[in-house]
């Protein structure tokens, strides 16, 4: 056996351990544990479009990872303890209750009959939150309760000042399932569009969106599929697009970035040359480089976008690094420094001003990192120490 070999088969049993989510699928708690209202810090209202089928079998899941022709709306209410640490998504295993008071909690959840009656709810949400959404994506392998415990982490430790909108599409959440997410998330394409374009129609401002992993692959067919309409920045709505650990073919990123032609507002992809989950997608796709770990950011770079290369950053993910913008409290926060700018602000931006607040953070969190960011233009560094 090779070496090669040994350590593929290493980062497959990790990804059968851990996957890129969590062991269990339930949403909803078999009953109602209470919790003082001073252990809790923030509710969070989670606004869904989804292309998942509901639950049956086990409606504690809420929406499972069978495909629906059709798109569905939905929204939930999250706590977050006031215990909870940056970074992390404190939850149960199993099937056992939340406690409020330790875990996130989903408590509540609204369905809506259709688009119309959808995009009221979150037009009155976003006119009241600041005239911004974002909008997350998530990646192989994850239920509907994954995405929705990710978005609540992502914007209650950002502070987004916003409406956070999850779209989910069918994942499996199963390791064995990666050409059935694949297939999943080609098949929401026109469903994201949609989303997007209905979200354009309300009194946003700012469409924020971050995707992750395989979620990269729908996200960029969903903006290619945009630009081919001559509609790519959605009417001027458009704002920060992140991609995070994108499980795309380099090739086909190209190809895509292309067509949706150079960004007006600030595009990054984040990568990192240790992502484990990544290496095993690159050896089921042919030893076919995935952008999430590519080696050469200025190429990537000279398609109009920021790379944000996080190599020598550390990962909470047990070792795969395949989450690192979400579960590092020093990207965390840089991130949400990032997000509480306005797009239009943060293009006109002297990307230099970015290391001192690296370096800030990076005292307030007490880590030790190092971010290199490539952009067309120029290499920008930010080391920090711990």
């Amino acid at each position: 056996m090779t070496v090669r070999l040994k350590g593929l088969l290493v980062v497959a049993f990790a990804l059968a351990i851990a996957g890129c989510a969590g062991p269990t699928h339930d949403l909803l708690n078999k009953t109602t544990v209470a919790a003082p209202a001073s252990d809790i810090a923030a509710t969070h209202e989670i606004f869904v479009a989804t292309t998942r089928q509901r639950a049956t079998k086990d409606p504690r899941q809420v929406f499972d990872g069978d495909r629906s022709l059709t798109t569905s709306y939905a929204r939930v209410d999250v706590t977050v303890p006031r215990s909870h640490q940056v970074g992390v998504i404190e939850r149960v295993k199993g099937s056992a209750n939340s406690n409020p008071a330790k875990d996130f909690t989903a408590k509540d959840v609204t369905y809506y009959e259709g688009a119309p009656q959808f995009a009221k709810a979150v037009g009155a949400d976003i006119a009241m939150r600041g005239d911004r959404a974002l909008v997350f994506v998530h990646g192989f392998n994850n239920g509907f309760d994954d995405g929705i415990y990710r978005l609540t982490q992502i914007a209650h430790d950002t502070k987004y000042p916003g409406t956070p909108v999850l779209f989910s599409w069918a994942s499996s959440a199963k390791t064995t399932g990666y050409i059935y997410d694949k297939d999943s998330s080609t098949a929401a394409r026109d469903d994201l569009e949609a989303t997007l374009r209905m979200l354009a129609k309300t009194r946003v401002k700012s469409i924020d969106i971050i995707a992750h992993s395989m979620g990269t692959w729908l996200t960029m067919e969903a903006l290619r599929q945009l630009a081919i309409t001559g509609d790519r920045d959605l009417g001027g709505k458009l704002g920060y697009v992140i991609l995070a650990s994108p499980d795309i073919d380099v090739d086909v990123f190209k190809k895509q970035m292309i067509r949706y032609g150079k960004p007006d507002k600030p595009f990054a992809v984040l990568l990192s040359g240790d992502d484990r989950a990544l290496k095993l997608s690159s050896f089921i796709s042919g030893d076919k480089p995935r952008v999430g770990d590519y080696g050469n950011a200025a190429d990537l770079a000279s398609y109009g976008v920021s790379v944000v290369d996080l190599t020598k950053t550390k990962g909470g993910d047990g070792g795969l690094n395949h989450a690192k913008f979400a579960d590092n409290p020093f990207l965390v926060q840089l991130l949400g420094d990032r997000l509480r700018t306005p797009a239009g602000l943060a293009a006109d931006e002297n990307p230099a001003q970015l290391a001192n607040i690296g370096q800030g953070l990076g005292k307030a969190v007490g880590s030790a990192a190092e971010v290199i960011i490539t952009t067309p233009f120029k290499v920008l560094t930010i080391a920090t120490g711990g």
